[in-house]
């Protein structure tokens, strides 16, 4: 089962930074931007943590949560989310449960050599729970504004 626009995303549970468990239930009354990427500390990974970082006050605004998302252990994590004074938790997702649920692992080159490896994507989920919007195959530059736009359009009441 994976995710699919307008409709809710499935209840589940997954570690986090600072010893916190995340789940969609807690977060009802909020919107949350999920973003996957592929690896702590490597070059986009940090550009588009740091573009989530620096807007994160605007994100809040919109009552919006950010929450990142790799198979990085919560040790890593912790010291990517340290070294990048990151104000948001990031999720370890070792046994690729969220990834298969919102479908983000696929095949990769590097090198001349394939392997299964996230693709960047982020997800819009509203207060109640249904995904809104999705990213996929994302490109960081001009990413994180265009993800903060749809999250506040979707905040403004109708």
């Amino acid at each position: 089962m994976t995710v699919t626009i307008d409709h809710p995303i499935p209840e589940f549970t997954a570690d986090a930074t600072r010893s916190r468990t995340v789940a969609p239930s807690e977060l009802r009354g909020r919107q949350f931007v999920l973003f996957f990427y592929p690896k702590d500390n490597t070059p986009g990974c940090t550009t588009e943590s740091q573009g989530f970082r620096d807007q994160y006050e605007a994100f809040l605004a919109a009552n919006t949560e950010v929450l990142g998302v790799s198979r990085d252990s919560l040790r890593s994590h912790e010291n990517f989310r340290s070294k990048q004074a990151l104000p948001f938790d990031l999720i370890s997702d070792p046994d690729e449960t969220l990834c298969a649920l919102f479908d983000v692992i696929k095949l990769k080159k590097l090198y001349g050599k394939e392997y299964l490896g996230i693709d960047r994507s982020t997800f819009l989920i509203d207060a109640n729970g249904i995904l809104r919007q999705a990213w996929r195959s994302v490109k960081v530059p001009g990413h994180v504004e265009a993800v903060l736009e749809a999250a506040q359009t979707l905040n403004t009441p109708t």
